[in-house]
């Protein structure tokens, strides 16, 4: 068994990527960070501390972005387009970063999807020239990762965190 070293879940052997939240389980390394992550969990503090990876039907998604106050409440829809309005290219994201610095920060046009399961939502970088992070790791272009309540994600240098509702 591989365990991840972003979510602790235990993989099948012979996978190569976490068959949670698709993170990469490569080398080694994987398994030795595995056993550190093994050991926190029976630790003193208990279990992962994380939120829920699950999203009902019903859920609604809230969006708070560093330095700005109001939230933004998104409708649920089976795929979501985040990056920044360009009257040039025609196009227009489902969430449009421009007012919130999408230009100064390094939002691509199409930066990434948040895309809906059937009880979850993966997050997918769209091989944007900045990238995607998500809880300060990096994703594989076109490599969907499992979102959960309260993840920090981080287009270019635009970062905010998302809750479901």
């Amino acid at each position: 068994m591989k365990t991840c070293p972003y979510c602790a879940h235990d993989n099948r052997e012979g996978v190569f990527f976490c068959e949670e939240c698709g993170q990469p389980l490569v080398g080694d390394q994987a398994l030795a960070t595995s056993q550190l992550a093994r050991e926190e969990r029976n630790g003193p503090r208990g279990q992962m501390t994380w939120g829920t990876a699950r999203f009902g039907r019903e859920s609604s998604i809230v969006v708070h972005i560093r330095n700005y106050a109001e939230p933004v409440t998104l409708t649920s829809k089976d795929q979501i387009l985040l990056g920044r309005a360009d009257q040039q290219s025609n196009v227009v994201p489902d969430v449009d970063m421009a007012p919130y610095g999408a230009v100064e920060n390094g939002v691509s046009r199409r930066h990434a999807m948040i895309r809906r399961g059937e009880d979850t939502l993966t997050l997918i970088d769209l091989g944007s020239t900045n990238g995607t992070h998500l809880n300060g790791q990096r994703l594989i272009p076109h490599q969907p990762r499992v979102l959960r309540d309260g993840d920090e994600i981080r287009l270019g240098k635009l970062v905010f965190h998302i809750f479901f509702k």
